[in-house]
This record gives C-alpha cells, sequence and structure tokens, in this order.
C-alpha cells in the first residue's frame, strides 16, 4: 500500500509541476465559473492534462454502467472492494465529481483517487456523472440532485449482485461534487426532491457524506448557471439548492474538508455549514491540520465525532486524498486514512457480522 501512495505522490506531483507550467495551478478547470462570466474563445486558454492515475490491476472494476432511467447518457463506473471476506457485505461509496454542475466526469483524476482508495479499503465505489448545463439558458437543477438520488437507488436494486449492504451508502464528493454529497446526506423525501422517476418507492437515503470544499450555502456564493436565473431573481432557488437550507437535529454524520487557500470556493462556505449544524444542536467541532503529526492525532479524536470540519492552511480548490500545501508548493499531506477511518466508523460494522 505505501509503495501505491508514493507512485500516486510522484505522479500528482508531476502532474501540478505541468499544471504550473501552463498557467493552471491547480491542475484542472476552474470549477466554479461565476454564471455572469461567459468565456469567449480570446479568454480560453490550453488545458494540459495530468497523467492518467492507473487503476491498480488488482481492483476489478466496470465501465459506463447505465444506472439512470431511460436512454440518458450519464453513466456510472464501479471499482468493487478488495480483499471482502467470504459473507461479508461491503459498504457503498458514491463519488460525485466536481466542475461547477456545467463540466467534469467521473474519471477525473481526483475521483480515480477517490474510487481506488476505496477499493483498497473495502468499499464498493460508484463514480457517476450526472445532469450537467451543456448550452446558454440550460436549467439542469434540480436534474442533477435527483441523478445522485436514482444513484442510491440502483445500489439497493443491484445489493445483491453487487454483494453491498444496502443500509450502508454513503457519498464523497469535490467543490460542485461536495454540494451534491451534502445533499444528499442532509435532505429527506419532504424536501422535494425524491419524487422523480418510476423508483420512489426505494429509499434514497443515505448514512453519512464527505464533503470536499463544496459550494453549500449558495445565498452567499456567486450565481450559478444551472438555475438559469441570478440570485436576485430567484433567491429561493438559491436557498433550495443551499445544503445549509436543510439542517436539522440528529443530521446524519457530515465530515468536510476544506483549504484556507481555496480561492474558488471560499472556505466560508463550509464555515456556515459547520455553524447551521451547530445551531441545530449537531456538535461539529473545527480543527486545523498542518502536518502528518497532526492528521494522526485528528484521526484518534474523529472516531468520536459525527460531524467535523476540517481545515488544511493554504490548499488551493480541487486537491484529493494527497493535498499539495500550496499551489507552487511540493509539500504534500496524505489525509487518506483520515477519511476512511471516519467513514469505516459510519459504514462499516462494529463487529464480524456471522456467517449465514
Amino acid at each position: 500500500m505505501r509503495s501505491k501512495t508514493l507512485i500516486y505522490l510522484a505522479c500528482l506531483m508531476l502532474a501540478g509541476g505541468r499544471a504550473l507550467a501552463a498557467g493552471n495551478p491547480a491542475g484542472e478547470e476552474n470549477e466554479e465559473t461565476p454564471a455572469t462570466v461567459e468565456e469567449t474563445p480570446k479568454s480560453k486558454k490550453a488545458k494540459i492534462p495530468k497523467p492518467p492515475l492507473e487503476i491498480p490491476a488488482d481492483i476489478p472494476h466496470e465501465e459506463d454502467v447505465a444506472y439512470l432511467e431511460g436512454d440518458r447518457k450519464e453513466k456510472a463506473d464501479l471499482y468493487f472492494p478488495m480483499d471482502l471476506p467470504e459473507g461479508r457485505k461491503a459498504p457503498a461509496l458514491i463519488i460525485i465529481h466536481g466542475g461547477g454542475f456545467n463540466d467534469g466526469d467521473k474519471r477525473k483524476y481526483r475521483e480515480l483517487n477517490f474510487c481506488t482508495n476505496a477499493a483498497q479499503r473495502g468499499y464498493l465505489a460508484m463514480s457517476i456523472n450526472y445532469k450537467l448545463r451543456k448550452s446558454q439558458g440550460q436549467v439542469t437543477w434540480p436534474q442533477n440532485i435527483q441523478d445522485a438520488k436514482e444513484a442510491v437507488r440502483w445500489l439497493r436494486l443491484n445489493a445483491e449482485r453487487l454483494k453491498i449492504d444496502p443500509e450502508r451508502i454513503g457519498a464523497m464528493g469535490g467543490s460542485a461534487g461536495g454540494n451534491v454529497a451534502a445533499m444528499l446526506t442532509l435532505t429527506r423525501p419532504e424536501d422535494g426532491f425524491d419524487g422523480a422517476g418510476s423508483r420512489t418507492h426505494i429509499p434514497a437515503r443515505i448514512v453519512c457524506g464527505v464533503d470536499f470544499y463544496g459550494a453549500v450555502d449558495l445565498m452567499t456564493y456567486h450565481d450559478m448557471k444551472m438555475f438559469a436565473k441570478t440570485r436576485d431573481e430567484a433567491p429561493d432557488l438559491y436557498r433550495k439548492g443551499s445544503p445549509t437550507s436543510y439542517v436539522r437535529e440528529n443530521a446524519p454524520p457530515l465530515l468536510m474538508i476544506h483549504g484556507t487557500g481555496d480561492e474558488t470556493v471560499k472556505v466560508e462556505q463550509s464555515q456556515i455549514l459547520r455553524s447551521k449544524l451547530e445551531a441545530k444542536g449537531n456538535p461539529c467541532p473545527e480543527y486545523t491540520i498542518n502536518d502528518s503529526k497532526d492528521v494522526d492525532a485528528l484521526k484518534e479524536k474523529l472516531k468520536e465525532k459525527r460531524h467535523a470540519l476540517v481545515l488544511i492552511p493554504n490548499a488551493p480548490h480541487t486537491f484529493d486524498l494527497a493535498v499539495s500545501m500550496k499551489k507552487d508548493g511540493p509539500v504534500m499531506m496524505d489525509i487518506t486514512d483520515l477519511v476512511f477511518d471516519w467513514l469505516d466508523r459510519h459504514l462499516k460494522p462494529s463487529t464480524v457480522e456471522k456467517k449465514p
């Protein structure tokens, strides 16, 4: 496992250098372009792709699985858990890509990082594509949220074939995907997102979620293209699209991770959601981690926490489980064990299941 991590970190550092040379410190497209700024051909910059993160040969996977009803082009990739004991059912983790609800893909570098690490730790990872805005004036919300809920239902429908526990499903996403992961975690059927399609008899609830630097309070964010309306024109849409609007008592566990150097989605977004959780009686401590020693110490603290906000000084937007502390620096911090130790607590049984 250590050798794979080192190889991955080396690839990530190489990718960062190439991205810097191209004038893109984050290594991928701006994920949250304000709706009021339409790109022109003159403003577009050439994009240098990161070197691909290869899927280890020992991780079984299926690509482009149809999980939505009808003839939808959006598909999902499945990564099957490694070393699953005989007779045990795996937990499932839905991985939701970023891209400002306008672009992105289930097989991007960050999403592959999330999925391969999940499979190596005994999870079935389902990385989904969902409805994106592709033309000016196109409305894609709440279809994108409903697509994610359909992914939950699809997992439950196929639980026997996939050898997963349908009651142990979580979600993890970055940027726009962080918004969706938080929406999946916090919303209930009465909030109005569970009525689309013919599978509504199947619950779309999940156990917990991990939000990487998501725009979670759209009332304090910029205008969003997916609504095809400005915040001034339709404040109710922005309120409904914000996870902060659905915080209640006994909220399902939510882990937020944000870099203080994020210029795309400011850290205040996660701090607002933290405040909302606290106000509803959900203790949500805020922690700052500076190095591997802090990561190890926080792993122990998080064992007792349902909710938490983890801040990483100077970390920019779009990072994954191996964090570059600065946009132009080589210092790396591996938070893989931190995140999956927290997920394990909520998605894996505390005792060994007995064989039938």
